[in-house]
């Protein structure tokens, strides 16, 4: 794998100690006081929301092997500057997977505003709309852009790191949830048990 492929990579998994501290507001604000906890609280969950974004677009674009899917081999163009070709089978299957991604991150954000959605720190348990079927439709969100924009610029390795970028979600959106279960207690309890995570129950919902 290239150096620069790497570098965005680990650099995902070093911002999760940053998201980790971001979501734990009551340390925060029993360490530092309340309004001065929650202003790092917010400093470090954009860093680490933000970067996150970033480091995937490196993942997509970082210098690796390109593979290419032998199937309507019809090259569109070439990326200018990026030098990334976009072939015509990659653009069928990826946009379908990026409307999926987008639905999901601007509804989830419209559910809960878009300052909760950088702070991580809501003020009740929602459980009205999207959230009604799954807990972290974001979270969900930006696992379809990965696999959507690895397989529009055929990116090998980021199209492999996949299961990586679950496992990165799965342990930010679990240690949101012990926060959630502090503060909100049996609500939110109550919420976990009759929600899916990440797969929604389009079949018969339970909330």
């Amino acid at each position: 794998m290239s150096f620069l492929f790497w570098v965005f990579l680990v650099s995902i998994f070093l911002l999760l100690p940053l998201h980790f501290l971001s979501v734990n507001h009551t340390t925060l604000e029993n360490r530092f006081g309340k309004e001065k906890g929650t202003t790092i609280g917010k400093i470090l969950g954009l860093i680490s929301g933000w970067g996150f974004f970033i480091c995937l677009f490196g993942l997509w674009i970082s210098p690796q092997p390109r593979f290419h899917i032998p199937l309507l081999d019809v090259k569109l163009f070439t990326l200018p500057f990026l030098n990334l070709p976009i072939y015509l089978i990659h653009l069928f299957i990826s946009v379908p997977l990026i409307l999926i991604s987008s639905y999901l991150g601007i509804v989830g954000v419209i559910g809960t505003t878009l300052e909760v959605s950088e702070t991580h720190k809501p003020k009740h348990v929602e459980t009205e709309g999207i959230y009604s079927q799954l807990r972290h439709p974001q979270y969900l969100g930006a696992i379809f852009a990965h696999l959507a924009f690895s397989i529009l610029f055929v990116g090998f390795y980021s199209l492999i790191a996949t299961p990586l970028i679950i496992v990165y979600n799965y342990l930010i959106s679990w240690k949101e949830e012990k926060e959630l279960i502090r503060e909100f207690g049996n609500d939110y309890l109550h919420y976990k048990e009759m929600v899916p995570m990440f797969i929604p129950k389009f079949m018969n919902p339970r909330y």
